[in-house]
């Protein structure tokens, strides 16, 4: 089925990100995986190609259009390409809505215009060692000094921790328990006490640095709290729904991207004198997937025009990422499968898919989380 998304533009667009992908990428994708990190070089390069900061507007260094089906190309292309160590979907589709949405304007002059340029490299800081999806279990605390923030605590599995020159903290500032008192604090590189620990060691997405960090009487300005005292547990509310169709769209077209070469490698691979492709098992099994990725596609392409809408809910967007991520998950597996013994050695990219696929259904929200927010709102 011909897809009905995008427009012209948008397919100049890819061409654009598919160039960039083959000239400052794929070169040097083996030895970030080696290194554990991507060169800064890389954000730069996609900062002038103009890469970052799509719907931050213009005055700031950015693209100036909020046309979320660009963000959905940059996915797409980056999902195929297998290129999860430059973590531009995180920087624009997760932070860039906080930064862009609540600062004030004079955070705004201060803070986007590298955030656009590559120049500064930014992070999301919610998960703690005792709290995941569960953000009520946030125990970080930032206390009221007059002029500042006293910032105290410990974040973990932090994407793009190392590199991150401002990172957005999710942290506990009155004493209230539960999802209220808790406040958005931007913390920034150099900032006396603030630590990163080791670039923790994953099964897979080896080039995005991942990074535990530490808050030891960090004092932040007041000038650096984004958003509304308190008020970080509506605000993430409000931005989830774009950070879990951004990994819905990465994970669909990741299984599609697994679908195409797991289709050539069966026509070209033999077996008792014929292509795996003559076996009737090997057909249903290309026939399920195809039939799955179509359906799932449709949704998916159906959720991005209602978020450009503005009409994308909180159930519909947990619809789409627990399913398209358990999707991309059972096309991974399959398709290792049927590569045999070579889907199970590293330099093929199935294999790469497998283990860097794997968190999909995990951040953001994992599985779980995704289907207790639909039960309860067709349930209560």
């Amino acid at each position: 089925m011909k897809r009905q998304l995008f427009t012209a533009d948008h397919e100049a667009f890819r061409e654009t990100v598919r160039t960039f992908l083959a000239k400052e990428v794929a070169p040097h994708q083996e030895r970030w995986e080696k290194d554990g990190i991507v060169s800064r070089d890389a954000w730069r390069a996609a900062g002038r190609q103009g890469l970052l900061g799509l719907a931050v507007p213009e005055e700031y260094g950015g693209g100036g259009n909020p046309d979320f089906r660009y963000s959905a190309v940059l996915s797409e292309e980056f999902a195929r390409a297998g290129a999860a160590g430059l973590a531009v979907q995180l920087h624009n589709d997760m932070v860039g809505p906080y930064l862009a949405g609540l600062a004030t304007e004079e955070q705004k002059r201060r803070w986007l215009p590298g955030f656009c340029s590559g120049e500064t490299i930014s992070a999301i800081a919610m998960t703690e060692p005792g709290a995941g999806s569960d953000l009520q279990g946030i125990r970080t605390t930032a206390e009221d000094r007059g002029d500042h923030w006293l910032l105290n605590g410990a974040k973990t599995f932090i994407s793009n921790g190392i590199l991150a020159d401002l990172v957005v903290v999710v942290a506990r500032t009155t004493p209230e328990g539960g999802a209220r008192g808790l406040s958005l604090l931007v913390v920034e590189r150099g900032m006396p006490g603030f630590e990163r620990g080791r670039n923790l060691d994953k099964i897979g997405q080896k080039a995005q640095d991942t990074a535990e960090l530490f808050f030891d009487d960090v004092r932040v300005p007041k000038e650096n709290l984004l958003g509304e005292p308190q008020g970080a547990f509506g605000h993430l509310m409000a931005n989830l729904p774009q950070e879990r169709l951004s990994i819905a769209v990465s994970a669909i077209a990741a299984a599609e991207h697994l679908l195409e070469i797991t289709t050539r490698y069966v026509k070209e691979r033999e077996a008792f004198g014929r292509p795996l492709a003559g076996l009737q098992h090997i057909r249903f099994e290309i026939a399920e997937m195809a039939t799955e990725c179509a359906v799932t596609r449709t949704f998916i392409d159906r959720c991005v025009t209602d978020h450009d809408r503005g009409e994308l809910d909180a159930v519909h967007a947990s619809m789409a990422k627990w399913w398209a991520t358990e999707l991309q998950k059972r096309v991974a597996d399959r398709c290792l499968q049927l590569h045999g013994g070579y889907g199970y050695m590293a330099e093929f990219p199935v294999a790469k898919a497998f283990t860097d696929g794997r968190i999909q259904t995990i951040y953001g929200g994992t599985t779980e989380i995704m289907k207790e927010i639909i039960g309860r709102s067709l349930l209560s």
